[in-house]
């Protein structure tokens, strides 16, 4: 799915979404701008729900937060019931801000503070995932003074590589995220937590990685997991309640990945059936099992709009049209070489000539910032509206300030109608922590 479910065209031949004209939104709202469809949200949502209901009912749904998180985002997420996984003090902070509840926040992160742990000992958080060593020590050091016993799970390196970029590949030996399984930290670990009782140990979290299309690196990472726990059983009596394999199920950017694009379904089938034979294999009970989405949620729901300006050919070389967003507001194919595929708002009917071949570049000052490389489009002039789907995650998420760029507003559409839940950024904002030099 490359386009939010509720996509039509309208009479005029634009662009819709959720019942209201993307064209007139940007018109409204100006350019960059992003529109979230909610029904696409919820039946992301529910979709998930479904699917783990039926291959795995002793589940939960956790929403990473990282790929985009918003007030507007967390009221649906409450009241679709998901959890959400969170990362830092700041993240945190919003969820609690915005009256989510305590204990359904996980909280991640591979160098927590002393002032972040002491944050999510205080607000009551359901669990805290533990990277390493030393942050084991010292959520022990702060769980024993506050007089409370905090719900943990160890975050392992289980070795398995996923197939994605490197830049997403979180579960390979050599990754600063979680405890290796290759020597004897993670056990250390494991037998450090037992014999705290400021902590109850539920059991493990692994995570290899994100924009996963290719279900068996979730088999291998189950069965490893699987394996670590029957070790730790027999050496420390030790058996998990809980296991999380993370997240990272890709979704479609461009029209050749919507084609080989596996289901939710079928990823719950694939977990489902790999924790059922891997608890077989080690002789363990089946564990209350978490499972973290958060492109897979947001990413689908998501268009960013923009607005074509200069169009300059090479001759024999390239067509570049610039528009006015670009690495600021969307680093990914900067950063990783993503892809994306686009469509022109304005002019959705019959294409008026032949497609002409381009590239899609941002106004930024970075010959890197290019947005979509070699695309067919219909002949776009200055002034369209240019749509790119599959926008809604880690674009705003990541996005910055540069060349002091503002970062765009946020439109959520439902039913018709079309509510503004962030505004454009103004000169203001930015200067807000700034201190200006007497005069």
């Amino acid at each position: 799915m490359l386009w939010p479910v509720t996509t039509t065209t309208t009479a005029e031949g634009h662009l819709a979404v959720g019942g209201v004209d993307l064209v007139a939104l940007a018109q409204e709202y100006g350019t960059p701008l992003y529109v979230y469809d909610e029904a696409t949200l919820r039946e992301r949502c529910q979709s998930y729900h479904d699917a783990f209901a039926a291959h795995y009912p002793d589940h939960e749904i956790v929403y990473a937060g990282k790929a985009y998180l918003s007030p507007a985002l967390l009221a649906i997420l409450v009241e679709e019931g998901l959890g959400l996984d969170v990362v830092s003090g700041g993240e945190l902070a919003l969820a609690l801000r915005c009256g989510f509840p305590p204990a359904r926040i996980v909280f991640h992160g591979n160098n927590k503070s002393g002032e972040e742990l002491r944050a999510a000992l205080d607000a009551g958080v359901g669990r805290i995932v533990v990277d390493n060593l030393r942050e084991l020590e010292r959520l022990i050091a702060l769980a024993t003074a506050a007089d409370e016993r905090m719900a943990v799970l160890l975050r392992l390196n289980p070795g398995v590589e996923a197939h994605t970029h490197e830049y997403r590949q979180t579960g390979v030996v050599d990754s600063k995220f979680g405890l290796p399984t290759i020597d004897d930290q993670a056990e250390r670990a494991v037998a450090r937590a037992l014999d705290a009782p400021a902590l109850d140990l539920l059991g493990y979290h692994a995570h290899v990685g994100s924009q996963i299309f290719d279900l068996e690196p979730y088999a291998r990472e189950v069965d490893a997991l699987c394996r670590f726990a029957a070790a730790m059983r027999d050496r420390h009596g030790f058996v998990p309640r809980e296991v999380s394999p993370g997240g990272g199920f890709a979704i479609p950017y461009t029209p050749e990945e919507d084609r080989d694009a596996a289901s939710v379904d079928d990823l719950a089938w694939q977990i489902g059936e790999a924790f059922r034979a891997a608890t077989a294999r080690h002789g363990l009970p089946l564990p209350h099992l978490t499972i973290e989405p958060g492109r897979s949620i947001v990413g689908p729901a998501g268009v960013a709009l923009y607005t074509v300006g200069a169009v300059k050919e090479i001759p024999g070389v390239r067509r570049y049209v610039s528009v006015d967003g670009g690495m600021a507001d969307n680093i990914r194919p900067a950063l990783y070489g993503a892809e994306y595929t686009a469509a022109v708002a304005n002019r959705m009917g019959p294409a008026e000539g032949p497609a002409e071949r381009v590239t899609i570049a941002g106004k930024f000052c970075e010959s890197g910032d290019v947005l979509i490389r070699d695309i067919d489009l219909p002949p776009l002039a200055p002034g369209d509206t240019l749509a790119v789907p599959a926008a809604g995650a880690y674009c705003l998420a990541m996005a910055s300030n540069y060349n002091l760029a503002y970062r765009p507003a946020v439109v959520f559409v439902r039913d018709g109608a079309a509510h503004l839940v962030r505004r454009r950024e103004t000169l203001d904002d930015l200067l807000r922590c700034e201190i200006l030099p007497a005069r």
